[in-house]
């Protein structure tokens, strides 16, 4: 089967970003120039989706409206005869079909997957979690779709969870095929670091085949009185074999403060027009902070 219609959910508070995220959905913080879900959207493309349902709620509009046409502003720019800006405003809202679901109110992840049940029908999927930014050559969606049809699966991305985060994520319990591969056995959701069954946690790429949906009923609520999905993939796996993939890639995690700092930092180095600059200003940071250490000394 091929996978060709992939889920964003992005109806999230952002409440870790307040007061930004006020007025702003914390999908479209920009990471320079670029809004953080565009890296998420072009990621599904590149893994060969056409077909993109991004989860919103209330305040989530400037989403739509970054993807819609803008004609006000191609105007001014074809006016102006700024042809490059032009061409870099239109390729965005004409990047893929983008189909739009209200969730009326959060009530976890796994409660923003089934808002998309009626339009995913009987067919196996994607998702992708909006503050997620993975780069690699190869997309991390696209590992997990090369592992799906290979095995026919449903397959979610993992990779190793620092112990003292351990309980911001969903662990897992696999046995490994090879270096990058494991059958689940259990997966848990936000467990004490005492309590994990591994170092392992789900990350926002998953595959799934369509019984996701029922399953995630049958779980009900879970961890902080919300639908979760990590429920709903322990009730898939009763009865389907799932993958647990150790994507490649390097992974931002653009969701938490720190991590939206890192990857600015990283994405300015990796810009020719700003390294230079980003560098130096790094090395003057860095020597001041230096001095009150060498004055204690």
């Amino acid at each position: 089967m091929t996978i060709k219609k992939a889920l964003i959910p992005a109806a999230g508070l952002g409440t870790r970003f307040l007061p930004a995220t006020k007025s702003m959905p914390k999908e479209m913080l920009p990471i320079i120039d670029t809004p953080v879900i565009q890296y998420v959207v072009e990621e599904a493309i590149a893994s060969g989706i056409e077909d993109i349902i991004i989860i919103t709620g209330r305040g989530k509009r400037a989403i739509e409206d970054y993807f819609d046409d803008s004609p006000e502003l191609e105007m001014h720019l074809a006016k102006k005869n700024q042809t490059d800006m032009l061409k870099l405003v239109r390729d965005i809202s004409s990047l893929v079909d983008i189909h739009y679901i209200r969730q009326k109110e959060p009530n976890g992840l796994g409660d923003a997957v089934l808002r998309a049940e009626n339009h995913i029908g009987n067919e196996p999927f994607a998702v992708l979690l909006g503050d997620d930014i993975i780069v690699n050559d190869k997309p991390c969606t696209a590992q997990l779709i090369e592992n799906f049809e290979k095995y026919g699966r449903s397959t979610i991305a993992v990779e190793e969870v620092p112990y003292e985060k351990l309980s911001s994520y969903g662990i897992i319990k696999g046995k490994p095929l090879d270096d990058s591969l494991y059958v689940l056995e259990d997966i848990m959701e936000k467990p004490s670091p005492e309590d994990a069954p591994s170092n392992i946690g789900a990350i926002g790429r998953y595959v799934f085949t369509p019984e996701i949906f029922d399953c995630i009923k049958e779980a009900g609520t879970g961890v902080g009185s919300e639908i979760q999905l990590t429920d709903g993939i322990r009730v898939l796996n009763r009865s389907q074999m799932i993958y647990a993939c150790r994507f490649k890639g390097k992974r931002f995690d653009t969701g938490d403060r720190l991590g939206y700092v890192k990857s600015i930092i990283d994405f300015a180095l990796q810009n020719e027009n700003l390294r230079d600059d980003v560098l130096e200003c790094l090395r003057e940071i860095l020597a001041v902070e230096k001095v009150p250490a060498e004055m204690k000394e």
